[in-house]
């Protein structure tokens, strides 16, 4: 699978290096292997909140920033992530920042491939490839599993 990466931010603050950037590459790659590499690409934007907040209002009618959104386009997907809020949500969570959007990456490509969280059993299965993504990025890290209570789409 091919993946893009795009970085935009209004605030022109230092968003993931280089090494960052290829880790998500791989949490993207990850994500479609968990999913039984169903995407031949995937562009994955990394904004701020208020470049997701005018998308989510334009395309789901949500008048409010949201960590990740996922557009569909078939065998190629979009998966776009707000840095501010990963920000926030890392501080919140306790968790590392580059963490926290590997999260989003893998949460938005599932979606692209098929995973939904309406429900509780479906919400077990995208926590669970989630957390198997996750260990692909990360084989050795302890505590690399998402939160159970958390959902990167609420």
């Amino acid at each position: 699978m091919e993946v893009g990466l795009f970085w935009k931010h209004d605030s022109r603050a230092d968003g993931p290096g280089a090494a960052a950037m290829m880790r998500i590459k791989q949490a993207a790659l990850a994500a479609n292997e968990v999913s039984g590499e169903l995407l031949r690409q995937v562009d994955v934007a990394i904004v701020d909140d208020p470049t997701i907040h005018a998308l989510n209002l334009k395309h789901l009618g949500h008048d409010y920033p949201t960590d990740v959104l996922s557009f569909d386009l078939g065998k190629v997907g979009q998966v776009v992530v707000s840095y501010d809020t990963a920000l926030a949500n890392a501080a919140e969570y306790g968790v590392d920042t580059e963490q926290e959007l590997l999260l989003y990456v893998i949460h938005g490509v599932l979606h692209l491939a098929g995973f939904r969280d309406k429900t509780e059993a479906e919400a077990a299965d995208m926590r669970r490839a989630e957390a198997e993504a996750l260990q692909r990025c990360f084989p050795s890290a302890p505590g690399n599993e998402p939160q159970p209570e958390r959902d990167p789409d609420e």
